[in-house]
């Protein structure tokens, strides 16, 4: 898969790192330490250095309970970073957002992957103020928009752009929870072949933390291998997220062993990316867990 000017190769075994660089005020584990330029460009210059495969660059918080972003605020927060970014490094750049209107400013910029936190799916869920719409997701209707612009999907189409789809629901209500998951990135899948996106373009994001109960999001993490079924690249992007703070009963700045483990176990599991904030460590671990399955394919 080719994102930006870099090709990646998914059939290595090697997990490429997903640096997360939030220019908000208000996200859930570093919001307002990067919303300055200079800062935020320091932080890229250390996770480049540190192994930074991507810089995924957000200007709206999805932690629960945030505050809706108008677009033309979000845009104002992250065309700036992103094209000082690809004047400065040669690092891909993905835009963390679901707002077609955000996606066309930021490739403007340079943007190289889209990462849609709705999977494509915003379009045909919401109005423009974030209102649930009546039977939302009976039909997914191809070329919805509530800004009156391109959808999501069709943008993606129209700039032949890599694409992160990521499974989401307005509420974390489930009869079976794993196979909903898999209708729901079904549905996904479904709106990008109606709009044209070629499938070697996808990546698949479970969603950890997004639409999800405590145990929802364990079993996420205990069925990794379950979710290679469509063949597809995987990323997992649990970093630092409420599932690690309930289980060690920790805040936010001290959950980075926790996304360590989750790292490892997409590295066993023969997932291609993860995303995380502290790109150094994550790294680390994930250099030895990828000699250790070296090793084990030699041996057999």
């Amino acid at each position: 898969m080719k994102i930006g000017n870099r090709e990646f190769d998914l059939t290595s075994g090697h997990v490429y790192i997903m640096g997360i660089l939030n220019v908000t005020p208000d996200s859930f584990s570093d919001g307002g330490k990067f919303r300055q330029e200079a800062e935020a460009l320091r932080h890229v210059e250390e996770m480049v250095a540190q192994g930074a495969d991507i810089i995924d660059v957000g200007g709206e918080s999805t932690r629960p309970g945030s505050q809706k972003v108008a677009v033309e605020e979000e845009i104002l927060r992250v065309t700036g970073i992103i094209a000082a970014i690809k004047r400065r490094f040669p690092v891909p750049v993905s835009i963390d957002t679901y707002k077609a209107p955000v996606l066309q400013a930021a490739v403007d910029e340079g943007a190289d992957l889209a990462n849609d936190v709705w999977g494509l799916r915003y379009d045909s869920l919401f109005d423009r103020d974030g209102n649930l719409l009546p039977k939302a997701g009976d039909v997914l209707q191809e070329g919805r928009s509530p800004w009156g612009t391109e959808t999501m999907a069709q943008l993606v189409a129209r700039y032949q752009l890599p694409v992160c789809i990521m499974h989401n629901r307005p509420e974390a209500q489930y009869k079976d929870f794993l196979t909903e998951l898999e209708e729901d990135l079904e549905q996904s899948l479904q709106l990008a072949r109606q709009a044209g996106i070629s499938r070697d373009q996808i990546i698949l994001d479970p969603g950890v933390g997004f639409g999800k109960s405590y145990e929802n999001n364990l079993q996420v993490l205990a069925n990794l291998d379950r979710l290679r079924k469509w063949e597809l690249p995987l990323l997992l992007a649990a970093s630092r997220k409420s599932v690690i703070g309930t289980a060690l009963d920790l805040p936010v700045e001290e959950r980075e062993e926790g996304t360590i483990v989750t790292s490892v176990l997409a590295a066993m599991a023969g997932w291609q990316f993860v995303r995380v904030h502290d790109v150094e460590k994550n790294a680390r671990a994930l250099k030895m867990a990828e000699q250790i399955l070296k090793q084990k394919e030699q041996g057999k």
